[in-house]
């Protein structure tokens, strides 16, 4: 294909600074101003091939006449959940899209949502746009770490708030609900609409009080009635729930929503590990101080089908399973929901942990990468999120406070290791079926897959920590003629143990010095590594998936 040059705003510089909600960029004033860029379809179809796409389907036969309605009612308070993201994430979507004329920057800007690639450490891909704000649409670009220490704004900190600029200046904050009054009153009638259908108790309520929700910031009740409900075939994930998305101080949540079909047989099969917490967490190889608190028991395992992504969990590299909610309060009084997204998991699996495996793992060694063990490593990843420590045993508040930006990579470098601890522990008591070995190989496998993700991401730098931890304890070797690694069993085990109590006693301690040494020291991809990460990409193994999704997708009309 001849390369076709993008033709964009110069001013895109202006695009950007748009973004902090201080000032605003019409469309005139945008379009008005172009330039040739150096950037040629051909470059961002190499970019698009890290994707690739999957049809989001699930089998309905299962579900009733009104649960069917439900499904797009759901897909459409999804929408409204994605438009609010981009706006957290960038700022005016339209803006940026209007600037561009060429179809694949289109498309590599709608899966990023923004100029920025996700899995390539968030690198402009726009000439003309400069790095990605720290701060992301959160707080004004033009303030400083200090200015928010020093405001005396009580809800400075809250998930649900907007730091913004008033006439003279000075910070203000801004609720989520008053900023997007309009968008969640849509939202709001359409979740109540979804409960008008719902014969299930438990959903009725939950779609009702988080309908509330969403009108008021105050998400507590739902998460509550979230927890409670037991008996539902259908499920939504809806509002600001993950903070990853602010690299300033990792306070602020945005929107994102899944849309969800519970597998019941499997469902069955997983039920029974939420009640070894306890008797895991005593377990932990950690000093007692650490493991003082006791994780909720009412925490359930359940397999699904997602049928719909949008917002937050729809940009770059897609979940493939959650534990929600983040509520500290709620996790210490119920415990959390763990949701295996099994149709987006074994996508994911077959096209891209496979193929990894074939390229860098022993050949005596890949008949251990199973998909029982990836999706038992990933299940457990979720479940260990209730293992540890949630408040700081010196007074420094909750973890999540004390660490700051910092500790979402820190959490998910603790779930992926305390995961794979509690697999270890349950197949020594039998709990866990098939050979340590496949659960181990697919862990190792696995990191090459999610360090893939970027340093950008929470997900990638954990797992960068985690390899070269385990490089540095011989958890695994690697061979010079072929490029292959062979792990280490013995070893990947004491290591575990190793880092499991580093990791907890950061973040018992509140150490944000040390987590930021560790982060900065360990996160980084080494010379030899992404030598053999630039191998899978030759090999034209993608990345991550793009998803096929909506009602036309499943087979409904409204």
């Amino acid at each position: 294909m001849k390369p076709r040059h993008l033709i964009l705003a110069s001013a895109l510089a202006a695009l950007t600074a748009g973004c902090s909600g201080g000032s605003t960029t019409t469309e005139a004033e945008t379009t008005t101003k172009t330039a040739q860029a150096d950037t040629t379809s051909t470059d961002l179809q190499q970019k698009l091939s890290m994707y690739t796409n999957v049809r989001l389907t699930a089998d309905l036969s299962g579900l009733s006449a009104k649960e069917r309605q439900m499904i797009p009612l759901l897909i459409e308070a999804g929408d409204i959940m994605d438009k609010l993201f981009w706006y957290e994430a960038y700022g005016k979507q339209d803006s940026l899209l209007n600037a561009l004329n060429d179809a694949s920057a289109k498309q590599f800007v709608q899966i990023n949502y923004g100029p920025w690639d996700r899995l390539n450490n968030n690198e402009p891909f726009i000439p003309g746009v400069g790095p990605k704000p720290d701060a992301a649409n959160f707080y004004p670009h033009d303030m400083t770490k200090e200015e928010f220490e020093k405001a005396n704004l009580e809800d400075k900190a809250s998930q649900y708030t907007f730091l913004r600029r008033d006439a003279n200046g000075q910070l203000i904050t801004v609720p989520y609900h008053v900023q997007f009054k309009e968008e969640v009153k849509r939202a709001s009638d359409l979740l109540r609409q979804a409960a008008g259908l719902a014969d299930e108790p438990g959903l009725k309520k939950y779609l009702t009080l988080r309908a509330d929700a969403l009108l008021t910031d105050n998400y507590q009740p739902s998460d509550l009635a979230w927890m409670d409900m037991k008996n539902n075939r259908i499920d939504v994930v809806i509002g600001p729930i993950e903070t990853y998305e602010d690299k300033l101080f990792g306070y602020k949540a945005a929107h994102e929503a899944y849309v969800l079909i519970k597998d019941m047989d499997w469902s069955k099969r997983l039920e029974k590990y939420a009640a070894f917490l306890p008797e895991l967490q005593r377990g932990l190889p950690v000093p007692a101080n650490y493991k003082k608190e006791t994780p909720g028991t009412d925490s359930d395992l359940n397999a699904y089908d997602v049928v719909y992504y949008a917002g937050d969990c729809n940009a770059g590299s897609k979940t493939i399973a959650i534990n929600l909610p983040n509520d500290e309060e709620v996790q210490l009084k119920k415990g959390t929901r763990r949701l295996q997204l099994k149709n987006a998991m074994q996508a994911k699996f077959d096209k891209i942990m496979v193929p990894i495996a074939d390229e860098l793992i022993a050949d005596d060694q890949k008949k251990h990468i199973t998909f029982d063990a990836f999706f038992a490593n990933t299940m457990f990843h979720e479940v260990a999120h209730g293992l540890g420590i949630k408040n700081t045993i010196n007074g420094k508040g909750t973890v999540r406070e004390a660490l700051k930006e910092q500790g979402s990579a820190l959490e998910e470098g603790k779930a992926d290791i305390l995961g794979l601890y509690m697999i270890t522990q349950l197949h020594k008591k039998g709990e866990v079926s098939g050979s340590l070995e496949d659960y181990y190989t697919t862990f190792m496998a696995g990191i090459f897959r999610s360090v893939r993700f970027g340093a950008a991401s929470a997900h990638g730098k954990a797992n960068m920590v985690r390899f070269n931890f385990f490089k540095d304890h011989g958890a695994f070797e690697r061979d010079a003629q072929t490029g292959k690694y062979r792990v280490n069993y013995v070893k990947m085990g004491e290591a575990m143990d190793k880092l499991s109590e580093l990791i907890l006693t950061l973040q018992g301690n509140g150490d944000y010095a040390g987590v930021t040494k560790l982060l900065n020291e360990q996160g980084q991809i080494g010379a030899e590594l992404q030598a053999d990460l630039d191998r899978l990409s030759r090999k034209n193994i993608p990345v991550d998936v793009v998803f096929e999704q909506g009602v036309d997708v499943l087979g409904l009309n409204k």
